[in-house]
């Protein structure tokens, strides 16, 4: 447990808020059990992990790494230093013991993301730092840290290059692979719940978030924009679990890979009404030295979080991905 003596000034106006340090913490307090069973569910696809060697095999670390970086700045305290210094405070208040590589890519649409293998680094589009205010750029870098911090990079990566690589019509990408393809976005879907409570707990004010939410769903027009009325809209889209259903079956076929706005900003408020947000910042939460609890707890708990949808979903793809194997790897032969 922490004291009240284990909270940082935040820099602002008299540094009047202050955030807990969460010391130690591990990120399965914040990972949503929909999350963690579907990737439970993913990593069982028949031909998944020879298409995560051979996509990898194929075009290395390095030149991933590079792709994603080289038309953007790195910051620091010399560029983007009021960026490099609200990134440096997210980093202390999730006591994140790595400095992972941030950048800023000159591009309009509102983004971010968190890419690599095994050297994690983080993209923020500028158009991001147009339409956000300091502290809801804090929970973006939180969210983005959430990633990395419950490994989900890798994965995400390779939904990245296996999109790109279907837009092109490139031959690596046969069905099997596109069997998973769509296997790693609907686990894609559920990580990002996981990771908005991440940067919850890195900016500590749910009504920050929930008012980046909003404006990453309606744009700058925050004049002509109502809290109050997002809440209670993404109050009636909780109250109607049919539709919520049908909505993330026209998801899969849609292939997005992310879910609704109001969709996140309702788990959110839900994963608060629990007190378990409550509960993490008054220390009660997992410690990374901590052993991780049974997988048979996280799928009881998942029942009730989509991870039936989930699984229906990947059961169904599996016998598809079994058959079309030898397509995928055709794609590699001279």
């Amino acid at each position: 447990m922490m004291d009240d003596q284990d909270r940082t000034p935040v820099d602002g106006v008299d540094g009047a808020r202050a955030r807990r340090v969460l010391t130690d913490i591990a990120p399965r307090t914040w990972e949503h059990p929909a999350d963690k069973a579907a990737l439970a569910a993913l990593r069982k696809l028949p031909v998944f992990d020879e298409v995560l060697r051979k996509l990898f095999g194929f075009f290395g670390e390095k030149p991933i790494r590079l792709a994603f970086q080289a038309n953007a700045v790195r910051v620091s305290d010399k560029q983007f230093p009021r960026i490099h210094r609200i990134y440096q405070e997210a980093l202390k208040t999730l006591d994140v013991q790595e400095e992972y590589p941030l950048y800023i890519s000159q591009t309009p649409i509102v983004n971010a993301g968190a890419y690599g293998m095994d050297e994690p680094f983080i993209i923020l589009n500028s158009g991001t730092l147009i339409l956000l205010e300091d502290e809801e750029l804090r929970f973006i870098l939180g969210h983005e840290l959430g990633h990395i911090l419950s490994d989900h990079v890798l994965y995400r990566t390779m939904t990245v290059l296996l999109l790109q690589l279907a837009g092109m019509g490139f031959p690596i990408v046969g069905l099997a692979a596109r069997a998973v393809l769509v296997g790693l976005l609907e686990w894609g879907r559920k990580a990002e719940l996981s990771c908005d409570r991440a940067g919850l707990l890195t900016v500590q004010d749910p009504e920050v978030v929930m008012r980046t939410m909003l404006k990453m769903a309606g744009g700058q027009e925050v004049d002509e924009m109502s809290l109050d009325e997002f809440i209670r809209q993404a109050e009636e889209y909780r109250d109607t679990g049919d539709v919520a259903d049908q909505v993330f079956k026209i998801l899969n076929l849609m292939g997005t890979t992310h879910p609704f706005w109001v969709l996140r900003l309702s788990e959110v408020r839900s994963w608060i009404e629990t007190g378990a947000y409550d509960r993490t910042l008054r220390g009660d939460y997992a410690r990374r030295a901590d052993p991780d609890p049974a997988y048979q707890e996280d799928l009881r708990e998942a029942a009730q979080a989509y991870a039936e949808g989930a699984k229906d979903l990947l059961d169904q793809m599996a016998g598809a991905a079994r058959r079309m194997g030898e397509s995928f790897f055709g794609g590699f032969r001279k």
